[in-house]
């Protein structure tokens, strides 16, 4: 089991790991992508295990169903107990985002993870999760459904 620093949302019961400095935006990006449908996995901390060639998400007892909204204080929610990790997201400056980037995934407790680096901010961010996870459901793992030009 692996603890790291970093947000989880479940998008139709995939997870997506955020992960960035304090104050990037991960709890904030995990928050609306949760008003748009997503549920919450963990938010601060995130446990995550291999079992059987994948890799679960769940929270830390304590924390489960806690998410801290700045401006708000800690706010409970309704949360889900775990979800199996399909994309990694790091959050960057604007400046370390390319824009043409080429597929990458992170091999995360022996598993390789799509992985995507994002601007937190940006209004664009949670559509351009929900977009990669269609283009992985798309592809099923092989080039992320991108055509070549």
């Amino acid at each position: 089991m692996e603890l790291v620093h970093a947000s989880c949302v479940a998008i139709a019961g995939r997870a997506v790991l955020i992960r960035g400095p304090s104050g990037s935006g991960k709890s904030d990006l995990a928050l609306r992508l949760i008003d748009h449908g997503a549920e919450l996995v963990a938010d601060d901390f995130v446990e995550l295990r291999a079992e059987k060639a994948r890799v679960l998400a769940t929270s830390p007892e304590r924390l489960a169903g806690l998410i801290e909204v700045r401006g708000l204080g800690l706010v409970r929610m309704p949360c889900c107990r775990q979800a199996a990790l399909a994309l990694v997201v790091d959050l960057s400056p604007p400046d370390e985002v390319r824009r043409l980037p080429d597929q990458e995934s992170e091999r995360i407790c022996g598993v390789d993870v799509p992985h995507l680096a994002l601007v937190a901010h940006e209004v664009s961010a949670p559509a351009k999760i929900r977009l990669m996870l269609r283009l992985l459901d798309a592809s099923q793992g092989g080039d992320y459904g991108l055509e070549p030009l």
